[in-house]
Formats: C-alpha cells, sequence, structure tokens
C-alpha cells in the first residue's frame, strides 16, 4: 500500500537548499523514515539528482552501529561529497553522540543539503533553536491524518471512519486486514516501543506507576485535568501516594515522546491564560484505545481527540477558551472546547458528536455567541451533515467535511 504525505513532502520540498538542517520530528513508528528514505528520495531522484549524491544512513540499523560515533560518521559523509549537489539524509540522529556538531559542520559544506529525523525530546521545537544555534527547521511529523488514511484505503466513508476512530492512524496498523493484528500491534507498539523508551530514557524505576499515570490519562482524554487531581485520583481510587511532581515530571517525558499533548486553558475575554487544569490528547487514538484494551470506546471524547490531533497538525496552537458570564449576581465560567490559533487568525470550535435537539444546541452555542470579538465560530458535529450558518453567525458541519477539506475551517 502506497500512502501519500504530501503536506509533510511538499514542506520538505520547499526547504530545500535553505542553509539549515531539516529536522524531521514525530512519535516513533508514525512514518518519519518513509517519508524522508521513500517520499523524498523519490522526489530528488525525479528531479535528476543522481543517486551517488544521495547520501542516506539510517543509524538505528545494526549495519550503521560504527556510524553512530560522531567522528566515524562526519569521515563517511565528507569522503562522499564530490562535485555537484550532495544530500544528506540521516536517520534517528539521536543514537550519536555530539550530533548538533556534526550536523552544524555538515552546514559549512556549501553544495551539501542535509536532512534528519529524531524521535526524542532534543528535537521538540525550542532546543531546536537552542541545540543549532537557529539552523534548525523543523518539519513535525503526525500519524496519518483521516483524510491520508481515507485517501489510502479507499472504502466507505463510513467505514474508514469507524476503523479510524478505533485503530487510530499509525501507517503500519493501516497496511494491516486482520482487526486482531492491528490491535497486537497497536498494543505492543505502545508497550514494547514507547513505554521501553520512556523507561530507558529517563531511568524510570517504577514501571507500574507510570503504567498507571497513562491509563488514566487514557481515561480522561479531554477532561480537565492537572498533577494535583491526578495525585487525589491516585490516592483515592487506586490507593497508590504518587506525588504531582512525579506526575509532572512522567506527564513531561510522555510529551517529549509525542505520545500526548496538552491543551492549557485560555480566558478569551481576558486574553491570558489560566493556570490550573488542562486537557491531555493522545498523538493517535489508535494509540489511546490499545492502552485501555479497547474497552472504553466513547465516540464523543475520540472525536474531540481527533479534532484536536487535526488543528495541531495543520499548524495551529490548540487552547481551551474559558468564558465568563453573569448569571443573576454570579459569574460563571463555560468552556469553548478549542481555540486555535495560527499567526493573526483564529477560530473557536465546538465538538458535539451529537446535537440531538434545540436544547443541545443551545448550550454548545452558548460559550460562542459569549465571546466578545469577530472571530469565526464553528460547531463540528458527527457524520456528513452539509456546512450551514446560523443567525448568530456560528457555523455547523459534519466531521466528514471538516477532516476531508484542508480548508474546512474557512468554509
Amino acid at each position: 500500500m502506497r500512502i501519500k504525505r504530501d503536506m509533510y513532502l511538499d514542506k520538505l520540498i520547499a526547504r530545500k537548499h535553505n542553509g539549515m538542517v531539516k529536522v524531521i520530528t514525530g512519535v516513533r513508528r508514525c512514518g518519519k523514515s518513509y517519508l524522508l528514505f521513500e517520499l523524498f528520495m523519490e522526489h530528488l531522484l525525479e528531479c535528476g539528482v543522481p543517486r551517488d549524491h544521495i547520501i542516506d544512513v539510517q543509524l538505528e540499523g545494526r549495519e550503521n552501529k560504527a556510524l553512530r560515533d560522531p567522528d566515524n560518521c562526519n569521515a563517511y559523509v565528507r569522503e562522499r561529497v564530490g562535485k555537484g549537489q550532495h544530500y544528506v539524509l540521516l536517520d534517528e540522529v539521536q543514537l550519536m553522540d555530539e550530533f548538533e556538531d556534526v550536523l552544524l559542520g555538515f552546514l559549512h559544506i556549501q553544495n551539501l543539503d542535509v536532512y534528519v529525523t529524531g524521535s526524542n525530546s532534543k528535537f521538540l521545537s525550542s532546543d531546536i533553536i537552542t541545540e543549532f544555534r537557529g539552523r534548525g527547521d523543523q518539519v513535525r511529523v503526525h500519524p496519518l491524518s483521516f483524510a491520508e488514511y481515507h485517501a489510502a484505503m479507499g472504502q466507505d466513508w463510513d467505514d474508514d471512519w469507524d476503523d479510524y476512530m478505533t485503530y487510530g492512524g499509525m501507517p503500519y496498523a493501516a497496511t494491516l486486514v486482520d482487526d486482531r493484528e492491528k490491535a497486537a500491534y497497536l498494543q505492543g507498539l505502545f508497550e514494547e516501543v514507547y513505554l521501553r523508551d520512556v523507561i530507558d530514557r529517563h531511568n524510570v524505576r517504577n514501571v507500574g506507576e507510570l503504567g498507571e499515570l497513562v491509563d488514566v490519562i487514557a481515561s480522561a482524554t479531554g477532561s480537565l485535568t492537572n498533577p494535583d487531581k491526578l495525585e487525589k485520583t491516585f490516592k483515592s481510587v487506586k490507593g497508590v501516594t504518587l506525588s504531582a511532581p512525579t506526575i509532572r515530571k512522567y506527564l513531561g517525558y510522555f510529551e517529549d515522546a509525542f505520545l500526548i499533548g496538552e491543551a492549557k486553558r485560555y480566558n478569551v475575554k481576558g486574553r491570558k491564560y489560566i493556570g490550573g487544569p488542562l486537557k491531555y490528547y493522545f498523538e493517535d487514538v489508535g494509540l489511546r484505545n490499545a492502552r485501555l484494551n479497547f474497552r472504553q470506546q466513547e465516540p464523543t471524547h475520540i472525536m474531540e481527540n481527533v479534532i484536536y490531533n487535526e488543528l495541531v497538525s495543520r499548524g495551529y496552537t490548540v487552547d481551551v477558551g474559558i468564558v465568563e458570564i453573569r448569571e443573576g449576581n454570579d459569574r460563571k465560567q463555560i468552556e469553548i472546547d478549542f481555540v486555535a490559533n495560527e499567526g493573526s487568525r483564529r477560530y473557536y470550535i465546538q465538538s458535539a458528536f451529537m446535537l440531538s435537539d434545540e436544547e443541545k444546541r443551545v448550550q454548545e452555542e452558548r460559550p460562542l455567541v459569549s465571546v466578545p470579538d469577530s472571530f469565526k465560530k464553528i460547531i463540528v458535529v458527527g457524520g456528513s451533515q452539509k456546512v450551514s450558518r446560523d443567525d448568530n453567525g456560528i457555523v455547523t458541519m459534519g466531521i466528514k467535511q471538516f477532516l476531508l477539506n484542508p480548508d474546512s475551517l474557512d468554509l
């Protein structure tokens, strides 16, 4: 099965020859290597680049263990750069010590363009700026979006949506036909790759606590929480003492591994972030479901997680909106599921799996009509409802239209 990743490929192509290290980041097994070594390599060859002008090294392979030594890798690449434009593609570069110095040194070779992948916290955007002294350019890759998944599978929309809500968008899982194989792959991936990575990288001793925290976060996807609340949950529900500082540290490990993302609370009228509870979402809903042994299949929360991931993959920063309203003599805070920002653009978005009656619609619209600015306000509902706009200027669209049209927020 050939899976197109045109959005990410276009980003790499746009960054060719820009004098920076192109750093491809993302959770393990989301398709970073496929993007670089299959799709981008194919692009280079189609552009007429001779094969021997492409220096590709996958450091995770046992056969390239010697090249994890920075001096060996430096010598290996330099020996292969001759006349004409050359390209170096390095996979899982965090396995090499002092990789920053090696890669910055490659930038001094005028006819060498540098591309690397990485999977850990060294490759978060803030670290790129620090480690590469402003010479790193990040391309963040995510698991398959629903549009990518649907294009690859080519089934009926409803069938693909049901599969995606259950098994998510990890590329290899999408190639499997049998549901039991998909489930086993995702469960093994979580346990044997992601958790093991976190445990080994951070020398975590209490593996049981770490696993319990993952389970709690997975069960509470889309619910407001924080380390202090989680500490109380562990004491009251599980009878375990796990301190808030330790929970905060573990959550940081999961974020560094790209397993979860957070949405902070933002006071829309006050235009400031609010401390306290926030929301966590999984990078892939299939991984989340697999961790819970596919027992908690709440479509409302899963669809909300899918919408969050879609907004992030489109380049938006995503917060939870808080709006203060007055009820009699009291002030009350009500929530907007997502405030999506990109530059000067902003969208207020509610996720509503079903709008069963007028009362439910009023409930979903209430936070949106309480926002005092003129940015676009959208309700995304389950199914394939066509785009409509009511008297308050609020747009309603089905999840199908939202996910399959990259410009859906501007419809």
